[in-house]
């Protein structure tokens, strides 16, 4: 780094006070999702856009970056508060993504966008040799959505029923209503997005054994 106070502002949560990397996270997590969505789009070149999507997605999300932070030690490195620092923050999955996120960000600020492209190409190195557009399915919520629409039923409406737990471990309840069930389906997770994801898987599961 040419800017050392760049790095370190990337690398300190929010727990530590004001000066903190959820700026760097914001620009990281733009710059992270064009440079994946480069590469796949000129290596799949025969792929369509759906799967392109999903690959992108697969590659970007929450537990990916989690993986490959703690594959160059990037848990070492995170300056926390106290209180997160008691609670093991470092190896909170959400921290550990958007640290890498801001790392991103900060190294795209003090170089440019090939400097940026270089990094992010490295640490993925080992995940982009592995990957299949073909293989790479729906999520449930997108798998429900489309049963729906082939059979011409309305979009499933999920609501949140209940949110519990501290901050840094909530619990989200779910409901969805379909119109093909009379009852309410309801599922929980750390998440809603997370929730909402299961409360569609399930709705699935009934849906195939009827």
């Amino acid at each position: 780094f040419n800017n050392k106070n760049l790095l370190n502002i990337a690398l300190t949560h929010r727990s530590l006070g004001n000066k903190n990397n959820e700026r760097l996270e914001y620009l990281g997590d733009a710059i992270l999702g064009f440079i994946i969505a480069e590469y796949i789009y000129n290596k799949y070149s025969a792929s369509a856009e759906g799967e392109l999507t999903r690959l992108r997605a697969s590659l970007v999300k929450k537990e990916k970056l989690a993986e490959i932070a703690r594959e160059i030690s990037l848990d070492k490195e995170i300056k926390l508060g106290s209180g997160e620092l008691k609670s093991g923050g470092f190896r909170r999955d959400s921290i550990l993504a958007n640290t890498l996120e801001a790392l991103i960000g900060a190294i795209y600020l003090d170089s440019n966008i090939d400097e940026c492209r270089f990094f992010i190409l490295n640490i993925y190195q080992e995940h982009l040799a592995i990957i299949d557009p073909k293989n790479i399915k729906k999520d449930p919520k997108s798998q429900l959505q489309e049963y729906l629409q082939s059979r011409k039923k309305p979009t499933p409406v999920y609501n949140v029923v209940n949110e519990e737990g501290s901050s840094h471990s909530p619990e989200f309840t779910i409901s969805c209503k379909i119109d093909l069930l009379d009852e309410l389906i309801i599922a929980t997770g750390t998440s809603k997005q997370k929730a909402e994801q299961s409360v569609a898987k399930k709705i699935l599961q009934i849906l195939n054994t009827k």
